[in-house]
């Protein structure tokens, strides 16, 4: 596993219910063209099709806030279920009715103490989308998903909105110089086919 997946939190809604004498909790760990804010004028969205891969390919945890010691699921055990649909990305665990860690998540996502999840993975595919405002947005289009946590207070890390910040400058300053390369060329009455490319 990287050392520096990214880390988003999604605005969830989990359930638990039986199924066959199993205990399961289970709910939507990302909502697609949903847009999630994680920064002033920084912006993501998480486009269909983004999961499709990974479901299919990877070994994929479901974690408790991220801890890796406290996995309670996993696909490839069968333990956890992911699947896309036209709303977003659909989990189901199987809770271990042994493992205590486990058992205490599902007696808290039942009274409605626990209901928020973060999910952790890398981004394989995206687009960068610049208004005029100066705002932007990412539309991620693929995933490597590395694990999906029920969590007590998900939250972005401060590492990534930075990083995200100066992703967001580097863009910034690219769309002023294109723009100033663009107004200097019409003042000297040359065109370069570059047309569309509004100013920061």
């Amino acid at each position: 596993m990287p050392d520096k997946r990214i880390m988003r939190s999604i605005p969830a809604t989990f359930q638990t219910r039986e199924d066959g004498g199993n205990l399961i909790i289970e709910g939507y760990f990302a909502v697609f063209n949903s847009r999630y804010e994680i920064g002033a004028g920084l912006s993501e969205v998480i486009l269909p099709g983004a999961f499709r891969n990974t479901v299919a390919q990877d070994d994929i945890r479901a974690l408790i806030n991220h801890d890796t010691t406290l996995v309670i699921g996993r696909n490839k055990a069968g333990t956890l279920t992911l699947k896309e649909d036209e709303r977003g990305l659909f989990g189901t665990i199987v809770v271990n009715p042994n493992d205590t860690d486990a058992m205490n998540c599902h007696a808290r996502v039942e009274r409605g103490d626990v209901t928020q999840c973060s999910i952790g993975f890398d981004i394989v595919r995206e687009e960068t989308e610049f208004f005029e405002d100066g705002s932007i947005q990412w539309q991620i289009r693929e995933v490597k998903l590395w694990e999906v946590s029920v969590c007590t207070f998900p939250a972005y890390e401060e590492t990534e909105i930075e990083a995200r910040k100066a992703e967001a400058e580097t863009i910034k300053k690219r769309a002023a110089d294109a723009w100033r390369a663009k107004m200097t060329k019409r003042l000297k009455g040359e065109t370069d086919g570059a047309e569309g490319i509004n100013a920061p």
